[in-house]
């Protein structure tokens, strides 16, 4: 009972912060205004995505002190993401070169693969493959591309709090399940923030989550990914087929677009998800139609994935398979 009152407390907390933001970004000014690559038609306030930001921050020292998450988690989490988030807040208020900011993001990754002990073995059909100093900086790699695509998928109403509620929450429950409630409370706590955000956030938004939310849901999501890889029963592959709509979507239009020989971090409205959002008129639909193929069609494979390990790298094809399918059809 102590825990879910600590759960809804911070999910009201994040509700009435965000539309303290919202506030704060009318007042001064913080306003995303529409241009030819946006997907929203009127000026909407920025920012919302601090109290998100905020509400994990000062919970990570609860769930130490008090669910046993591990101290190496609160430190990567905690210094990680309040790196991240600080860039992303000076983004929010000043365009900060994006070389800067890059190389940000690959040292909050660096710090999480030192905490979580290098690169864990990789779980294949033929055995565990201990892959070493090689996976560093595949790992660094990682965290970075996560935390950036959340960035570029964050362009129509709701879809990256759906992402991050329906994600975490499920990651949550199979955390549970596979005996690390510290971590899955730690997880449990990002969607309810999600969830306290998302209401401002919900179509037509009030205001957008900004950089500073983005990346660090991003940075957290990936920094999990990695770091209960290490220390808990679910691999990569669990977390890579629960981020299937971001990652597919994302990365195979950063492809596309640098064989086009475009800028990628120039913005854009060519992701599926964006050019589904015009073709059905709004944004709901495509909003809702992430949730729901998180839950209904990832989410059984990502358990799949936990209770045999070894073929995830197998789940995580046929999981991404018809996403691709519904890439190619929106491109």
């Amino acid at each position: 009972m102590g825990w879910m009152v600590f759960l809804g407390a911070a999910c009201v907390a994040a509700f009435l912060f965000t539309g303290v933001l919202r506030g704060y970004a009318l007042k001064t000014g913080m306003l995303d205004v529409p241009n030819a690559r946006s997907s929203h038609e009127a000026p909407t306030p920025r920012g919302g995505g601090l109290s998100v930001v905020v509400v994990v921050l000062l919970g990570l020292p609860v769930l130490f002190w008090g669910a046993g998450l591990e101290g190496s988690a609160l430190v990567a989490l905690g210094l990680g993401g309040a790196l991240v988030a600080a860039i992303g807040w000076l983004d929010d208020h000043i365009d900060v070169a994006a070389r800067w900011r890059l190389l940000v993001h690959l040292l909050a990754g660096a710090w999480v693969v030192f905490w979580a002990g290098g690169a864990p073995a990789l779980p294949l059909p033929g055995g565990d493959w201990a892959w070493g100093w090689l996976g560093v900086p595949i790992l660094v790699l990682f965290v970075g591309w996560v935390l950036n695509l959340y960035n570029f998928m964050d362009g129509i109403d709701g879809i990256a709090g759906v992402e991050t509620v329906t994600v975490a929450g499920v990651a949550a429950g199979l955390l549970w399940w596979v005996g690390a409630p510290g971590w899955a409370l730690m997880a449990a706590l990002l969607a309810v923030a999600g969830v306290g955000f998302l209401v401002w956030n919900w179509p037509p938004a009030k205001i957008f989550m900004g950089d500073a939310g983005s990346g660090f849901i991003g940075f957290t999501l990936a920094a999990m990914a990695v770091l209960t890889w290490a220390g808990t029963d679910l691999t990569i592959w669990v977390w890579l087929i629960l981020l299937g709509v971001f990652i597919v979507d994302a990365t195979l239009t950063l492809f596309r677009r640098l064989l086009r020989g475009e800028r990628v971090y120039e913005a854009h409205r060519s992701h599926a998800y964006q050019q589904a959002a015009r073709a059905c008129g709004r944004h709901l639909p495509v909003t809702v139609a992430v949730g729901v193929i998180n839950l209904v069609w990832l989410a059984p494979w990502a358990w799949a994935a936990v209770v045999w390990p070894e073929w995830g790298v197998v789940m995580v094809g046929v999981a991404w398979a018809p996403l691709v399918g519904v890439w190619v059809r929106y491109q």
